[in-house]
């Protein structure tokens, strides 16, 4: 659950024409790293243009990962970003941010088990059946939203099987070492 402000309303940021952010309510100018560490600790806020009163919140959170991408490991695929900048204008955009909101709500439901999963090696766990479910949901959703889409990634899933088999083979021999190392 996210945290707000003493009245259940969003901690309203305010941004001004010489591009400083100020916390109404702590009273003190931020930087986007602090807006990054509320999002982080589920603080819910609305970024507003100063002079406008216009909500920027939208931009922020974009320039925020745009950030983050250019000083960190990436974690968006460039195939991704294609495919979600070929959605635009597409008869189906209406039907994405819903989609998109719904696929990483249940890879944060997961998550909890996916870490176990991967504390305790991919083999036979949860895993296997939350990644199944992740998979099909996106084989359906791209039936719907890019048709003949689904049998260019069967083509291809007998390969990505043996690849991941490999990868499995190398987690548990890390696992192992790292085993090793604890004793």
């Amino acid at each position: 659950m996210a945290k707000t402000t003493a009245a259940d309303e969003p901690v309203i940021v305010k941004k001004y024409a010489n591009r400083r952010l100020y916390n109404t309510s702590t009273s003190s100018y931020i930087t986007l790293d602090d807006l990054a560490g509320m999002v982080r600790d589920n603080v819910e806020f609305q970024v507003l243009d100063a002079k406008t009163g216009d909500d920027i919140t939208h931009s922020i959170l974009t320039q925020i990962i745009m950030d983050e991408e250019a000083n960190g490991e990436q974690m968006l695929p460039v195939s991704f970003l294609r495919q979600l900048i070929g959605m635009y204008g597409n008869s189906m955009q209406a039907m994405m941010p819903s989609y998109l909101e719904a696929s990483m709500q249940n890879f944060r439901e997961n998550q909890a088990k996916i870490r176990e999963a991967f504390e305790k090696g991919i083999s036979n766990t949860p895993l296997a059946k939350i990644h199944e479910t992740n998979m099909a949901m996106m084989r359906a959703a791209a039936d719907v939203l890019i048709p003949g889409a689904a049998t260019k990634k069967a083509e291809k899933s007998d390969k990505a099987s043996s690849e991941i088999e490999a990868l499995r083979a190398q987690m548990a021999a890390m696992q192992k070492k790292l085993d090793e190392l604890g004793k």
